[in-house]
């Protein structure tokens, strides 16, 4: 994707104009304007001089831009608004000492009788003349209307710009005409008819008009630049110097010229120049700018660091592994810029108004314009109507009621550690009905630990714990670490073994005092020692908790059991109520076996579990799901992939990996459940501010055209004048703004006003009336027990095929007829063979 900067827009017409003529250009895929960062992105073929002179022709300013993120640091000049607010605040402050020295003459005089100079307090020409010289200097200073909105027309594109020139000018030059005349009436005598003329000046309004579009682009700019302040906040965090070692020396250098393999260091109250992982020291890091958890994490040799995040006790000497555009800071940088600058699918009814909305509101004005003379009134009258139809009309509301929201959804999100990949999820993420979760590494905490020991006969525990830490130490299996963790946090020491052996399936024997020790399941235990009923019965229990018991024995009497499980979380019951209360559906997706799976599953309070499923088995369910209504899939691993890109919604866990966290639209930095319930919150919020900044541009223009044409005037009096007008006009946009400057007030995490919305969950088609199903089989070991299966299913009435693997162990069948599953399974099992799901 290439990106462009843009210059000379001023309105949603704008935009769009500058989309679809760079869209037209052959080779292009695809082109998104953003009128919040005058930016533009587009994929494809075309060159970029070609692009650049699409722009051009356009009537508009294009530039190849840099990267968004080099080094971790974001462009200035592109989201700064420094450079423009000063320029518009000059512009308005020379603009309104005129105005007042108009005002007071125009206004002042004639309507309060305030005093003029002798020379010019009997003469109206001269006051007239006055008025035109102060009108045309305010109008110069303002001249940025008038040359844009020129050009534009020049382009066949007007824009607002446009409509504010014509407006103004329009004023201008009939009050010039006015002049004129009231000059031609004195110079032959006609005082009277003279006189009249003074009504008919309008140079105030021509002044009054540019003056408070002004007022009102100084105001939208202001605003506009407080929706990136969390992206500015992001980028100042990035930071300047790092300390590395080299040649064994310590030298402060510049952070962009850290590279991977550095050995950097870190003291107490500096920040983390670049991702690594530390080498020596222990101390608690402060990773809020990254995760948004303010509680500082505990960091020791092994562990990983991130950029931007701040050391705050302990020395800590780090390896640089991600440097530059790499760090996770650069990359939140770069996904909270590239959302703001994509759009939306709510806002692609804006973009087609706001096309057509400038020559739309020129075709209205010009038949308000002779509609009134028609019916009999005053050039002048007339002309008032047709001008504040103009300057009224803001296509600006409508091309900022959506890419503000994003942006601010966005940097809220991103101070929460919550990461939207593009305006598309943002959107849909809120429309969500069912969401599936993976159990180990999500609802669970993904790494085993020992919940239960549980002694035999007359041994404690710390005997037991000895025995099976002696045992393990040697073993590379993840329940072995869960053991080692427990005792070596207690502080316990392993004692000497000799002959130690793993077991492939069953279990570890070795000698300790050259007395045999052992430890395993159920099955290898039993095996060699006699099992006691209470810690047989304990293990039954402890089993159906989802829990794995592993039992030891020495010298061939059984010394107990440990148990060890993948414990849950303790945030995610409370995130899956959340979740049922804002009306969605939870289920829990796990390859783990039926038991542990249910007992997880209704700890958790889940409304479905699904397990046995394997990664490809997970994409398919998922896509199932999506038959049902808009699902989301929460992973973190590799096997989750595939399910994350197949879902409506793919949600990664920040600790997740790489793969993970590509493959999904959202990526929760701080790897809790909580965040995930917080994204559809923020999600909805955002949408319900889109929906009411449309609302109102909408309603704005669908009410303020007809007031400035009159079309009240004969049912309820309203008759508007143009300056009204322009400062409505001027007034529009900033209310747009600041609307949606709210959502950084937004609290994710507070799920006191949810509203538990309808859920439009299809019903699920009956599995039992499907064409194909496929059976998952257990036992199966070769050629000949798939040709068993295959002919036990094909003897079925009701199949017309079965396709078998022992390598997969399944069996997809192609049905010909009803028939229940239970009438499958019952034909597998009589053929020898274990039916674990179909």
């Amino acid at each position: 994707m290439r990106k462009y900067n843009i210059t000379g827009m001023s309105c949603a017409a704008c935009s769009a104009r500058v989309e679809k003529a760079v869209s037209s250009l052959e080779g292009i895929t695809s082109c998104s304007v953003s009128l919040l960062t005058n930016s533009m992105r587009v994929e494809g073929s075309a060159p970029d001089s070609a692009i650049i002179k699409a722009v051009t022709d356009a009537g508009y300013g294009a530039s190849s831009a840099d990267s968004v993120v080099k080094a971790g640091i974001v462009r200035n000049d592109e989201l700064s608004e420094t450079g423009e607010l000063s320029t518009l605040k000059r512009r308005l402050s020379a603009s309104i000492v005129f105005l007042l020295i108009l005002v007071y003459i125009s206004m002042g005089h004639s309507m309060l009788g305030l005093p003029l100079p002798a020379f010019m307090a009997e003469n109206h020409i001269i006051i007239g003349l006055s008025q035109l010289l102060l009108s045309a200097i305010v109008m110069v200073i303002n001249q940025k209307f008038f040359i844009n909105g020129t050009r534009g027309l020049f382009h066949r594109s007007p824009n607002m710009d446009t409509l504010v020139a014509m407006g103004s000018m329009a004023s201008f030059l009939y009050s010039t005409w006015s002049l004129f005349a009231m000059a031609d009436a004195q110079v032959n005598g006609d005082i009277t008819k003279a006189m009249s003329y003074t009504h008919e000046f309008y140079f105030e309004s021509a002044a009054m008009i540019v003056t408070l579009i002004t007022v009102g682009k100084l105001l939208e700019t202001r605003s506009k630049g407080k929706t990136t302040d969390a992206l500015k906040s992001l980028m100042q965090l990035s930071p300047k110097t790092a300390t590395v070692i080299r040649a064994g020396v310590e030298t402060e250098i510049a952070a962009d010229d850290v590279v991977k393999g550095d050995i950097f260091v870190v003291r107490p109250g500096q920040s983390i120049p670049v991702d690594g992982i530390v080498t020596d020291g222990e101390s608690a890091v402060n990773e809020a700018a990254v995760t948004g958890e303010s509680i500082p994490v505990d960091k020791k040799p092994g562990s990983s660091v991130t950029a931007a995040t701040v050391n705050t006790s302990g020395y800590l000497k780090c390896e640089a592994t991600k440097v530059g555009e790499d760090t996770t800071l650069s990359q939140i940088i770069k996904l909270v810029s590239d959302a703001a600058a994509t759009k939306a699918p709510i806002a692609k009814t804006a973009d087609k108004v706001s096309g057509i909305f400038v020559p739309a509101v020129i075709i209205i004005a010009a038949v308000t314009f002779i509609i009134w003379m028609l019916v009999g009134k005053s050039t002048g009258y007339a002309l008032a109507r047709a001008i504040s139809v103009l300057v009224i009309s803001c296509p600006c509301a409508l091309g900022l009621a959506t890419p503000v929201a994003i942006m601010v959804g966005n940097g809220t999100g991103a101070r929460n550690g919550i990461l939207f990949k593009n305006a598309i999820s943002l959107e849909q993420t809120g429309k969500v009905s069912i969401v599936a979760l993976d159990k180990t590494g999500t609802i669970t905490a993904g790494e085993p630990v020992v919940t239960d020991i549980i002694p035999a006969g007359e041994r404690t525990e710390e005997e037991l714990l000895t025995l099976a830490l002696s045992l393990e130490t040697h073993s590379e299996h993840p329940l072995a670490k869960a053991i080692i963790r427990c005792c070596t946090t207690k502080g316990m020491v392993p004692e000497d073994v000799t002959g130690f052996m793993a077991l492939s399936g069953n279990g570890l024997v070795a000698k300790r005092n050259g007395v045999k020790i052992s430890g395993g399941n159920l099955e290898f235990i039993g095996s060699s020692a006699d099992i006691p009923e209470d810690i047989r019965s304990a293990s039954e229990k402890l089993s159906a908790e989802g829990k794995t018991p592993l039992f030891f024995s020495e010298n061939g009497k059984t010394a107990g059991l440990i148990a060890v499980a993948d414990v849950i979380r303790k945030e995610s019951p409370e995130a899956v109520k959340q979740l049922k209360n804002m009306g969605i559906k939870v289920i829990m997706l796990t390859g783990d076996n039926e038991v542990t799976a249910r007992a997880i599953g209704e700890q958790a309070g889940v409304d479905e579990v699904i397990a046995g499923v394997l990664p490809d088995e997970k994409e398919a369910v998922v896509r199932r799901l999506k038959k049902q209504g808009v699902t989301a899939m929460v992973g973190d691993g590799i096997n989750d992939a595939p399910a994350l890109t197949s879902a409506d919604m793919g949600i990664a866990v920040g600790a997740g990996t790489d793969v993970a966290i590509d493959a999904a639209d959202v990526v929760l930095m701080k790897n809790s459940l909580a965040d995930v319930p917080a994204a559809v919150r923020l999600s909805r919020a955002t949408l319900r501010n889109i929906r009411e900044n449309l609302f109102w541009a909408f309603f704005y223009n669908i009410i303020g055209i007809p007031l400035a044409a009159g079309a009240f005037i004969k049912l309820f009096g309203w008759e508007l004048h143009p300056m009204f007008g322009a400062a409505a006009m001027s007034l529009s946009s900033f209310c747009v703004v600041t609307n949606a400057l709210r959502l950084n007030m937004f609290k994710p995490y507070d799920p006191s006003r949810d509203k538990k919305r309808s859920v439009h969950i299809k019903a699920e088609e009956n599995p039992d009336s499907s064409t194909e199903k496929t059976i998952k089989i257990k036992g199966m070991m070769c050629e000949h027990c798939e040709a068993r299966v295959k002919k036990a299913l094909e003897e079925l009435k009701a199949v017309e095929s079965a396709e078998v693997s022992h390598k997969k162990g399944t069996a997809v069948v192609k049905l010909c007829g009803d028939i229940s599953s239970d009438e499958l399974k019952q034909a597998v099992e009589a053929a020898g063979y274990k039916v674990v799901s179909i």
